[in-house]
């Protein structure tokens, strides 16, 4: 009915607007984001950050996520999802890029469970490079970003589980016609320029 119609838009207006933001350790999502934020006013939360403040907080979930990035595993997603979510709440804005996550099946189905009726997924933005090119950059940005994991064998075991847990997150979006694919291989201006066109439209 027309009154289902109305509420319904209603309440997708008033539930916060995220993108998911996808792509290879160094292939620019970061660059990207910072640019989206400057342009259209989105809040920028990096599910990595997010997770090393926490670890550096000293609270109990703290103590529990350095012993999973030391182990080179995957936070528990209620962990990671609570934080997003306090992120939200406290930033007070209502358009948000996710960055990084969800990482794996188990950041997929944790999000839907825990955050899909509280929020409205407009897009999911995946940047597309290749492994050589990311390892240069992740390389070239170790010598100063300080990232522990910034080096060549994190690198790669980073990379592996992007291939092996990220994509076929990044293919099931695809099959829900969220995904938005950018080759994020040139300059970040030019690159920059195919995101304004997404955004533009969003």
């Amino acid at each position: 009915s027309t009154l289902a119609f109305v509420y319904k838009r209603i309440m997708s207006a008033v539930k916060p607007l995220v993108v998911f933001v996808l792509g290879g350790p160094g292939a620019g999502k970061g660059t990207q984001c910072a640019k989206v934020v400057q342009e259209y006013g989105f809040v920028h939360l990096s599910a990595g950050d997010l997770l090393r403040a926490e670890r550096a907080s000293g609270s109990k979930d703290g103590d529990l996520i350095q012993s999973y990035i030391k182990e080179g595993k995957i936070v528990p997603v209620e962990i990671t999802v609570n934080l997003i979510r306090k992120a939200m709440e406290s930033s007070g804005k209502n358009k948000f890029l996710v960055d990084g996550f969800p990482r794996n099946e188990d950041n997929f189905d944790g999000w839907e469970k825990f955050m899909g009726d509280r929020s409205n997924v407009g897009l999911v933005l995946f940047f597309e490079c290749p492994e050589e090119v990311c390892l240069e950059r992740a390389m070239t940005r170790g010598q100063t970003s300080g990232r522990s994991d910034d080096n060549m064998e994190s690198f790669r075991k980073r990379f592996q589980t992007y291939i092996k847990e990220t994509m076929p997150i990044v293919r099931r979006f695809e099959s829900q016609g969220l995904l938005r694919t950018i080759s994020g291989l040139p300059p970040p201006d030019e690159v920059f320029v195919e995101v304004k066109k997404i955004f533009d439209n969003l």
